[in-house]
């Protein structure tokens, strides 16, 4: 079943690539009193991925933040050497958290993995959106199809906030 508006997070632990190595980050270490913007991908590099979605957040981070919102974070099911990479290459490192749900535990506990091995992407995560207040999801913004970014996009997310 997929995570409704209104539930709260699962507890989940994520690897994330720093300046000073890797770091374990868990979800009520990065939403417990804050706002949050949350964004999932199916993968980094990936085309729509790297040339639409993540773009749109780095280049909307300080209007997301002027609206109240502590923190961005991008997830993966991929490891933290993959996100690492992506966020050094983006120029996001420092920026946006990067965070590599390597075996896909949180993205399944939200019901929000998607079997993407016709594209020989594996199971991965659908590509959505969520603001998160307080560990509680207060939107849920999903696409019908991982190639698309529009639903789900930094400037449909300020909209709503």
């Amino acid at each position: 079943m997929t995570i409704a508006i209104g539930e709260s997070l699962p507890e989940a632990k994520f690897k994330e690539k720093t300046a000073d190595g890797p770091v374990e980050i868990s979800t009520t270490d990065l939403f417990k009193g804050k706002k949050v913007v949350l964004f999932a991908v199916p993968g980094a590099f990936t085309p729509t991925c790297s040339l639409n979605h993540l773009p749109g957040y780095l280049d909307n981070r300080e209007a997301l933040i002027a609206k109240g919102v502590d923190d961005i974070a991008v997830l993966a099911v991929n490891d933290w050497h993959v996100m690492g990479a992506w966020a050094q290459q983006s120029g996001g490192m420092g920026k946006i958290h990067f965070l590599a749900d390597w075996d896909g535990a949180f993205t399944k506990a939200l019901g929000l993995d998607a079997d993407l091995s016709a594209g020989g992407l594996g199971i991965r995560s659908k590509r959505y959106s969520m603001l998160v207040e307080d560990g509680v999801v207060k939107s849920l913004n999903i696409e019908e199809s991982p190639g698309q970014a529009t639903v789900s996009a930094a400037e449909a997310m300020l909209a709503q906030i």
